[in-house]
């Protein structure tokens, strides 16, 4: 296949198709499982439990893997971690088919019923291995890619290449969902990974930016922890988005609103899972090309506040186009913030700390979303589904007039 115009460079090109056919199968996931799961158990928290799975070895290993990507060969740590992907949906795809539903069809439906989710939970566990040390080793080499005055552009194209994916997953596990299987669902996911495997392998090795030497594990951890509490605007920006999404992100409970409230299928649960998604893409591609050039910080701080307010609209309505609308605005509110913090953290973060630093990141903002979809799980359980969004956005409207005030450095941060 011939590129006739890369995008900033071939390897470049190369790495951001090879990330959208990686997270594209990823995506397809949380719409495959949550859909499974809810219809096994009928479990609201069994929704809250699947996130948590995740999320506990991510933020447990997050800030070790972040020393092991600085001072390892990010090539191959993330061919690695794609190949253990594939291996994980692979099994998944098995546990979820009519075939292992038969096999098992002789025990108890109880019994049945407890093994399939202990088998999904404990593979999502894995997932949550993977994944603190892929997230930072892809942001850590995605810079070594380009130069420094190709980066701002770089990260735009590669927050518009994963929400494109993150779009295009959810929606299309719906459909093949609703008009197929979930076993279908599962090959076209595990095709997409290891597409994206293979094409990742015609990217050249890079070489490590920091040399380790001596330095413990521990004393590397303390180095990136250091950083980001020393650079006070990036503290409050991913503080901010942590608790945002810890409260006001709703897709945890997307199956029950869809099967439950607003009477839809898998299909339409494919598309509020994209919906916000597909906000964020339209906002990023606005950015590109109209970038933000003066107070970006207050900016940052009404964005959050009308995701807030979007969360607040989703949880009472009754009408899926009104739903779908409020998921897909409140998107357009965090795709600018997505830009704004994804330049805070590439612009002021040396080489040599991209991979400690990104592992921070990743904890305050990455698992904050399984850790929102546990507390989702959790409150719907006591409150009810509706009530426990209503005080999700409340809580982050909260959160972000408490910033507002109690963060100056963000709120008169510009770059």
């Amino acid at each position: 296949m011939t590129l006739r115009k890369p995008i900033i460079n071939t390897e470049f090109t190369w790495f951001i198709i090879a990330r959208f056919l990686f997270i594209a199968g990823l995506r397809m996931t949380p719409v495959l499982l949550g859909w499974k799961l809810y219809e096994v158990t009928g479990s609201k928290l069994s929704l809250g439990i699947l996130g948590l799975s995740e999320v506990i070895p991510a933020v447990l290993l997050a800030l070790p893997a972040g020393v092991w990507v600085d001072k390892s060969n990010k090539h191959r740590l993330i061919s690695f971690c794609m190949a253990g992907y594939f291996l994980l949906m692979a099994a998944l795809l098995v546990i979820t088919s009519n075939w292992f539903a038969s096999e098992i069809n002789t025990l108890e439906k109880s019994t049945a019923r407890t093994l399939t989710e202990t088998l999904i939970y404990g593979l999502v566990f894995f997932t949550g291995v993977i994944r603190a040390f892929s997230s930072p080793a892809i942001n850590a080499f995605m810079a070594q890619l380009v130069t420094q005055e190709q980066l701002v552009k770089a990260i735009s194209i590669n927050s518009m290449t994963w929400l494109i994916a993150a779009v295009t997953g959810p929606a299309a596990a719906g459909l093949l969902l609703g008009y197929t299987s979930i076993t279908v669902s599962f090959s076209i996911t595990c095709i997409a990974i290891l597409a994206g495997l293979a094409l990742f392998q015609l990217i050249k090795p890079k070489p490590i930016s920091w040399n380790a030497g001596k330095t413990k594990t521990w004393d590397g951890v303390k180095e990136g922890l250091h950083f980001v509490i020393k650079q006070k605007a990036l503290l409050s920006a991913i503080s901010l988005d942590m608790f945002a999404v810890l409260f006001g992100g709703a897709v945890a409970l997307l199956p029950v609103f869809a099967k439950d409230i607003l009477h839809t299928g898998p299909q339409g649960l494919g598309w509020l899972m994209a919906a916000t998604y597909l906000g964020n893409f339209v906002a990023i591609a606005g950015l590109t090309s109209r970038p933000l050039k003066n107070k970006q910080g207050k900016t940052l701080l009404y964005m959050v506040a009308g995701f807030g307010l979007c969360i607040l609209v989703f949880a009472v309505s009754k009408n899926f186009w009104l739903s779908f609308a409020a998921l897909f605005i409140s998107g357009l509110f965090d795709g600018v913030s997505v830009i704004i913090r994804g330049t805070i953290v590439q612009l002021f973060v040396p080489d040599e700390m991209r991979g400690r630093v990104s592992a921070v990141n990743s904890i305050f903002v990455n698992s904050s979303n399984e850790l929102g979809q546990f507390e989702s799980g959790v409150a719907a359980s006591i409150m009810g589904t509706v009530p426990s969004v209503i005080f999700g956005g409340s809580m982050t409207l909260l959160i972000t007039i408490y910033t507002w005030f109690k963060a100056p450095s963000l709120r008169k941060f510009e770059y």
